[in-house]
C-alpha cells in the first residue's frame, strides 16, 4: 500500500504557479480533522475562531494560547496528508518579536502543527521575520482581522478605494518579505484581493475575497451547516447540524419508548 504523500510548504507555491487552487478548512478536533484529511483538504487551520465557534465566546479576543494548544494537538494527530496551521491568539505576539517567537515555539513543540498564523501586516513584520528566522513556517492574515474587530469597527469589508487596495498590497508585500509562505485575505473586495494576488509570489487564500485568490478557506461549521450564523461569503455544502439534531431526536424517542436498546444491543448469558 502506498504511503500517503504529506502536503509540504513548497507545494503551495508550486500550486500557485500551475494555477491549482489550494483548499483550507478550519478543524478543531481529531475526528473532524480526520474526515477532512481523508477528503483531500490541503490545509487544516486550527483557528482562534474556536473561541466563538466551539467555546461559546462572543469573539476570538478571549482565546488563550493554553486553550489553543490541545485543539491544535488533536488536529495534528489526525492529519496524515494535510498541512496543519495553528493560530496564535490575541496577546501572544504583539508585544515584541521575542514574544512572537516564544509563543510560536511553544505552539509548535506542544501541538505538532506545521506552521503558525497571526494577524496583521507591516505593523507585525518584525515579529514575522523573527518567527521565520527561527525556522518556523508562517502564514499571514490580512483584510478583516477578527482580533482587531474593535479597532476596525466591527465586521467591515476591507480594501475599498485606491488607498485601501494599496495598503493591502503594502502589508502583503511586507509579510512576503518577512518570510511568509502564504497570506489569508478575509472579507476583502474581490478586485483588491485580485490585486494583492497578482502582486505576490506567494499564494493568497481567500475567505469572502472572491474567486481570484490562489485558494479558499471556510470555517467548517459554516461550510457544513452547523450553527445559526450564515455569512454571505460562505456556502453551505451540507446540513450536518440538522442531521445531528435529527439523530439525537430519534435517540431520545427510542429510549423513551424502550425501543433502544434492543436484543441486538444487549449481552446475554
Amino acid at each position: 500500500m502506498n504511503a500517503v504523500k504529506k502536503v509540504r510548504i513548497h507545494h503551495f507555491k508550486e500550486m500557485k504557479e500551475r494555477g491549482e487552487k489550494i483548499t483550507m478548512l478550519t478543524a478543531y478536533d481529531y475526528p473532524t480533522a480526520r474526515a477532512f484529511d481523508a477528503a483531500g483538504v490541503d490545509i487544516l487551520l486550527v483557528g482562534d475562531s474556536l473561541g466563538d465557534n466551539m467555546l461559546g465566546y462572543d469573539s476570538t479576543v478571549g482565546v488563550t494560547l493554553d486553550e489553543m494548544i490541545p485543539f491544535a494537538r488533536a488536529v495534528s494527530r489526525a492529519a496524515q496528508r494535510a498541512f496543519v496551521v495553528a493560530d496564535l491568539p490575541f496577546g501572544t505576539y504583539e508585544v515584541s518579536p521575542e514574544q512572537a517567537v516564544e509563543s510560536s515555539i511553544r505552539m509548535m513543540k506542544l501541538s505538532g502543527a506545521n506552521a503558525i498564523k497571526f494577524e496583521g501586516g507591516r505593523r507585525i513584520a518584525r515579529q514575522v521575520k523573527a518567527v521565520t528566522d527561527a525556522g518556523i513556517p508562517f502564514c499571514g492574515h490580512l483584510g478583516f482581522t477578527p482580533q482587531s474587530e474593535n479597532a476596525l469597527g466591527g465586521h467591515r469589508v476591507q480594501g475599498r478605494g485606491e488607498q485601501g487596495v494599496q495598503d493591502l498590497i503594502d502589508d502583503a508585500l511586507a509579510l512576503q518579505e518577512a518570510g511568509a509562505f502564504a497570506v489569508v485575505l478575509e472579507m476583502v473586495v474581490a478586485s483588491a484581493a485580485d490585486a494583492v494576488t497578482a502582486a505576490l509570489d506567494i499564494p493568497t487564500i481567500g475567505i469572502g475575497a472572491g474567486s481570484g485568490t490562489d485558494g479558499q478557506v471556510l470555517v467548517w461549521l459554516d461550510m457544513a451547516g452547523v450553527g445559526d450564523w450564515h455569512p454571505r461569503f460562505s456556502k453551505q455544502f451540507g446540513a450536518v447540524g440538522q442531521a445531528m439534531t435529527d439523530a439525537a431526536t430519534a435517540y431520545v424517542a427510542d429510549v423513551k419508548d424502550v425501543a433502544f436498546p434492543g436484543p441486538e444491543h444487549t449481552f446475554s448469558t
